[in-house]
């Protein structure tokens, strides 16, 4: 461990290289945080199946290149395919949960990822599958820093579904009604807002930003049945530094994580690198508790 560390203060371009591969990485976990972000303040459900939707909108891309069609197209029917498996799945599971107490939800998501985990085994089989995005790598500093365009594509995807969901929060009638609904389901009702169909495209939503996510992670790196939840819980770690509402610290918080965990996987091993990522959870939920312990000392 200590050489590994030696290695990138002796090598700065292999710290450039392993910096870039983190913040790329990461920028696909702020994509599946914006819609846990979004359910979690709406809905009041922490969604413990966030994975499985990334995991199944790469599995949707993957049969699509089957299929001959290009995987782009799967970024974007991989999202539409999600926003309606997601809308179905609220009226079907979700909606009985949202008004209970927070472990029932818990439950419930989490009965529903081990559910998706064995159907895309039972149709795609347990092997890691990823798809090959026609893209080619940049090579720069005389051959010492080389970056995938796709793993580019996604980062600038990441940051552009950022923005578009921002401004559709804040523009759109149905952005509007899911930011009054997320202040005061109570009050929203009384104004007319039809607070059921708002849960379901908020989950709608959040599946779709998955699912596209999802396209994104099998062209840069793997989709596999049972990996669905470290991306769950990268999704609910930048939730908790970022906060709820906070879209553009959902990105930083991301981008964030992303490179803190690479450097993590080359400095302790590959093998470690998702105990580091259970690992960083708990420290996190030790010390927002503690922050929260000092505030409510502080208000006494």
């Amino acid at each position: 461990m200590i050489d590994n560390i030696q290695l990138l203060f002796d090598a700065p371009f292999l710290l450039l290289q392993v910096a870039l591969d983190g913040i790329l990485f990461g920028a696909i976990f702020a994509i599946a945080a914006y819609g846990m972000a979004l359910v979690w303040g709406v809905m009041n459900v922490i969604n413990i199946v966030q994975g499985e939707f990334v995991m199944l909108g790469g599995f949707i891309t993957f049969q699509l290149t089957l299929w001959g069609i290009n995987p782009f197209f799967g970024i974007p029917i991989a999202a539409a395919v999600l926003f309606v498996f997601g809308i179905a799945l609220y009226y079907v599971v979700i909606r009985r949960v949202v008004d209970k107490d927070m472990f029932i939800s818990l439950l419930a998501t989490f009965g529903l990822s081990i559910l998706l985990q064995q159907l895309m085994n039972q149709i795609w089989g347990g092997d890691v599958r990823t798809v090959q995005s026609g893209l080619s790598t940049w090579f720069l500093f005389d051959y010492t820093v080389t970056v995938g365009q796709i793993k580019v594509v996604a980062g600038v995807g990441a940051l552009l579904l950022g923005l578009i969901l921002i401004v559709f929060l804040k523009k759109s009638r149905l952005g509007q009604a899911i930011r009054a609904t997320a202040q005061n389901p109570r009050a929203a009702r009384v104004l007319g807002i039809d607070t059921d169909k708002v849960f379901a495209a908020t989950y709608g939503i959040n599946a779709a930003l998955c699912g596209a996510a999802g396209a994104l992670v099998v062209m840069a790196y793997s989709v596999h049945p049972y990996i669905g939840l470290p991306y769950t819980v990268r999704s609910f770690m930048i939730v908790i530094v970022a906060g709820l509402g906070n879209l553009p610290g959902v990105i930083m918080a991301g981008l964030g994580l992303g490179a803190a965990e690479n450097f993590a996987a080359f400095i302790l091993g590959a093998q470690f690198q998702v105990a580091f990522v259970f690992c960083l959870l708990v420290v996190i939920l030790v010390v927002r508790n503690t922050l929260l312990r000092r505030q409510r000392k502080y208000l006494k």
